[in-house]
């Protein structure tokens, strides 16, 4: 008997014993929040992405801050934060409201002073993007979709590294008491990209985009490099929000620049330098406003009598039927081969996959018809070009003969030293007509702004030279107006050209502005922004 009473005695001790513990243990805030359930939750912020540079090391993305709040449950982060976040944050908070773990939300704006912690990252495109068609888009999980961002994707990504928040929490979510969420830095493995565009170059030209034009493109290219220092299409998007743009009238995705039309008469040059080149210059026609070829007639603009035209004043008034003369001189094969030396009919690469339209040059076969070889060559019939293309054309006079194919890559950067990893490819220079031709078509271009159809090309400060088209496109309006292509194309200063301009306006039946004055303006912009 006492050894059973002995025993019952230990184990009344021992339950004793137990019992102390447990209440030690529960009246111990740390050991409770323990008992909880904690744990360690790591929160990933966007991945990180080579930043892209203009010619002179000025960044055209990631140029603003974003901001991330890390709602935690319990802290009413829904009424703190919802004037703060974004509309896509917004929803994320009521659909994420009763969350029972940690989220990052972006905002606006920097709200640690509503006591919330906070983190800075890189907006990838600022409000007003900077050569939004050339650089592209992301897709929702920060892969490059369209443009540059496509083409450049593996080494603008690299190993895809995040910077990451990790947070000590209990069962509920909430940081464990005494703790702070820890954030950590991802090293970059990636690249960042130096492009040919010049920052300001780029903003000016958009700028007079903005205010002349509805739908088009402008190109800028250095005449010495024929590296491009602008690249504007319009209409424009959001590259934070693409699918608002998808439905959208006028293709806003649509980079122009590298998209093929109808030319129309910006292309006449391509024969004047092969007429020069040949010793066919000479060439002078009696033009009554129409001209017959086997049975067909091709009318100059609005019928317009010219009177007797040479080269010079076929080119000041665009005078179709003297070039149709001056084609079937110079034979189609003569004309085709021109046409070639230039670029047209090839396709344009610009980085990666990236590469600008072929665009369509007729065979010699189709040619041998009197009335395709009529239409080809004052720039209509089957052929189309990409405002690269005709740039490239128009750079090649200005350059004295000298052709280079455009470039928009200068290099691929370290993402972390910035020393060069890949130098852009340097095109080769081809003399694909004399100095002295192209002397003689800067002189007959510079004819066109000062006395011809180029008027309203002519710039307030300096001088200019060039060449207006006006394309059929076969498209028509509900009330059965054709819609054009409006072209200007040429290069400034006249006597020492620097830059290459090329505007286009497809699809017009009114425009706002005609592609000769937008072109004036822009001539006006790289001016000014030379006196700074």
């Amino acid at each position: 008997m006492r050894r059973i009473t002995a025993l019952y005695g230990v184990l009344v001790g021992l339950f004793a014993v137990v019992l102390c513990r447990l209440y030690l243990a529960a009246s111990n805030t740390g050991y409770a929040a323990r008992a909880a359930g904690q744990s360690s939750v790591t929160l990933s912020m966007p991945a990180r992405r080579g930043t892209f540079y203009d010619c002179q090391g000025l960044p055209l993305t990631g140029l603003q801050t974003g901001w991330y709040a890390l709602c935690l449950p319990g802290e009413s982060s829904y009424v703190r934060l919802y004037d703060a976040a974004t509309p896509a944050g917004q929803a994320a908070l009521y659909q994420r409201r009763n969350a029972a773990a940690p989220f990052l939300l972006e905002v606006s704006r920097d709200v640690s002073a509503l006591g919330v912690y906070t983190y800075p990252s890189v907006r990838r495109y600022c409000q007003a993007p900077l050569c939004q068609h050339l650089i592209g888009y992301l897709d929702g999980e920060g892969r490059g979709v369209a443009g540059l961002e496509a083409a450049l994707d593996r080494q603008l990504a690299g190993s895809g590294s995040r910077d990451t928040i990790t947070c000590e929490v209990t069962g509920q979510g909430r940081l464990v008491e005494g703790t702070q969420p820890l954030y950590t830095r991802a090293g970059f493995e990636g690249a960042d990209v130096q492009l040919t565009i010049s920052r300001p170059v780029q903003r000016a030209v958009e700028a007079v985009a903005a205010q002349t034009m509805t739908s088009g493109c402008i190109l800028v290219l250095d005449v010495d490099t024929a590296q491009v220092r602008a690249s504007v299409s319009l209409p424009g998007y959001d590259p934070d929000h693409v699918a608002a743009s998808l439905d959208q009238p006028g293709s806003p995705l649509l980079d122009r620049t590298l998209a093929a039309y109808a030319v129309g008469s910006v292309f006449k040059p391509v024969l004047a330098a092969a007429a020069i080149e040949a010793g066919l210059d000479g060439l002078v026609v009696e033009c009554p406003g129409y001209t017959m070829v086997d049975g067909q007639v091709f009318r100059c603009a609005s019928g317009t009598a010219h009177g007797t035209v040479d080269l010079a004043a076929a080119l000041e008034q665009s005078c179709n039927g003297y070039f149709i003369r001056l084609g079937q001189q110079l034979g189609a094969e003569r004309v085709l081969e021109a046409a070639r030396a230039l670029g047209f009919g090839q396709h344009t690469p610009v980085a990666g996959s990236l590469q600008g339209a072929a665009g369509e040059l007729p065979d010699l076969e189709t040619l041998e018809a009197s009335g395709q070889l009529a239409n080809f060559s004052f720039g209509q019939g089957q052929l189309l070009a990409t405002p690269l293309q005709v740039a490239a054309m128009m750079n090649t006079i200005a350059a004295g003969g000298v052709c280079r194919t455009p470039s928009f890559v200068l290099a691929v950067l370290d993402g972390e030293s910035g020393e060069v990893v890949e130098s852009g490819a340097i095109p080769a220079a081809r003399q694909v007509f004399s100095a002295r031709t192209a002397q003689r078509l800067q002189q007959l271009l510079t004819g066109v702004v000062a006395e011809g159809t180029g008027r309203q090309g002519a710039p307030i400060h300096g001088s200019a030279a060039g060449k207006t088209g006006t394309a059929q496109t076969g498209q028509f309006t509900a009330e059965g107006e054709e819609k054009m292509n409006l072209w200007f194309a040429g290069f400034c200063p006249a006597e020492d050209p620097r830059y290459t301009v090329v505007v286009l306006q497809d699809g017009q039946t009114d425009p706002v502005c005609s592609s000769a004055r937008i072109f004036a303006q822009v001539c006006e912009a790289l001016w000014l922004l030379e006196q700074e």
